[in-house]
Formats: structure tokens, C-alpha cells, sequence
């Protein structure tokens, strides 16, 4: 299984980024190999469309599991459609995440936050 974690940064040290259209990375953990990958966010500098851009590369990188802060309309509806499921964390680092998600303890997302447009926050 493939698990992807909106991160501050490279390592389990750094903090999950709450943000998953605008994140700088995803930190990609695969749990049978033990391998992380790291990809940066083609999403974080567009314009607009960061959640659609974000989720469409998680897509093709093949993720099952989509861990982060909270999800946009546009990325909620295209992770949805893809059959990948969403949990919500807090910026906490990455070890304590991945701990948190192999107890179960993480809740599912279930419904989109708000809408984010451009850049603004």
C-alpha cells in the first residue's frame, strides 16, 4: 500500500503540512517495500487548481492512502472519484502520523473543507 503525507520537508522529522494543494512535498511511504519517496507538489505554485494539480499527480504516482490537513472541493471530488481514501491529521512530524494511521487513529475525511482560490489565504 501506498500512503501519501502533504510534508513540510523531506524527513520523518518534518511536520505534516496541513495544506494539501499548496504543500512543498508529498512523502510517498510504501508499506510492503519500506521505501519513501519524495515528489514535489506541481500543485504549490499554480495560480489556481493546486488541489486538482496535487491530486491529479498523487493519481499517477498510484497512492491508496492520501493523509493531510483537509480537502478542497476539487481535490475531495477527485480523490473520491479515484477510490483513495483521505484521512485528516495536524502538523505533526511524519514518524507520529504514519504511527497514528498504523493504530487506526486517524480520522477519515469524509467531506470537503472550503474552497481555497488562488493563492490568497
Amino acid at each position: 500500500m501506498k500512503i501519501a503525507i502533504s510534508a513540510t520537508g523531506k524527513t520523518s522529522e518534518n511536520l505534516l503540512d496541513v495544506r494539501f494543494g499548496r504543500c512543498e512535498y508529498f512523502q510517498i511511504h510504501d508499506t510492503e517495500s519500506k521505501e519513501i519517496k519524495i515528489i514535489e507538489n506541481e500543485g504549490k505554485n499554480s495560480s489556481g487548481g493546486a488541489g486538482i494539480a496535487a491530486s491529479n499527480q498523487l493519481i499517477d504516482e498510484k497512492v491508496d492512502v492520501i493523509i493531510t490537513g483537509n480537502l478542497g472541493p476539487n481535490a475531495f471530488e477527485i480523490i473520491e472519484r479515484a477510490g483513495i481514501k483521505a484521512y485528516k491529521c495536524n502538523n505533526i512530524p511524519i514518524s507520529s502520523v504514519i504511527e497514528q494511521y498504523n493504530k487506526g487513529e486517524l480520522k477519515e475525511i469524509k467531506t470537503a473543507g472550503p474552497a481555497h482560490h488562488g493563492g490568497a489565504h
